[in-house]
């Protein structure tokens, strides 16, 4: 058989690699189609988040923690809920919170500008059962930045 392989020219030898290409690509291809739709928010690079608005800064930084809903977990750590939290009415609170870090949650505002800051703690403040509709702005964030 190997001997008949080879004297048809090697066309058989050649059409197994093109093949292989073709399914590789195939495969690439599909991967993409399910990352886009598993991650609808694409990931920021580098050390400051891209994000503008607070329904995507919540997305793709906070919600791996605190849930998409908001209501927190227990397991390796204990994430706490944001839904229907009292102490986001006071709006200085959560800004201090997102620019400083407290207990095992990073100062993950030290990535971000004081437009998104804002733009984050506005969305928590207006989102999962929370109506505090008092407006942080870039200046408040920007009096608690060090």
């Amino acid at each position: 058989m190997r001997r008949k392989l080879l004297s048809s020219g090697g066309t058989l030898l050649f059409a197994v690699p093109a093949i292989l290409a073709l399914l590789l690509l195939a495969a690439l291809a599909t991967l993409e189609q399910i990352a886009a739709q598993v991650a609808p928010h694409p990931l920021s690079p580098g050390f400051a988040f891209s994000e503008q608005s607070g329904e995507e800064l919540y997305a793709n930084v906070c919600q791996a923690c605190h849930m998409p809903d908001g209501r927190g977990a227990t397991g390796a750590g204990t994430y706490p809920s944001l839904a229907g939290d009292k102490a986001l009415e006071a709006a200085g609170y959560p800004v201090f919170v997102v620019m400083n870090g407290q207990h095992g949650m990073p100062p993950v505002g030290i990535m971000m500008s004081d437009d998104q800051v804002a733009a984050v703690v506005n969305y928590v403040r207006t989102h999962f059962g929370n109506d505090y509709r008092d407006t942080v702005t870039a200046e408040n964030v920007k009096a608690v930045r060090h």
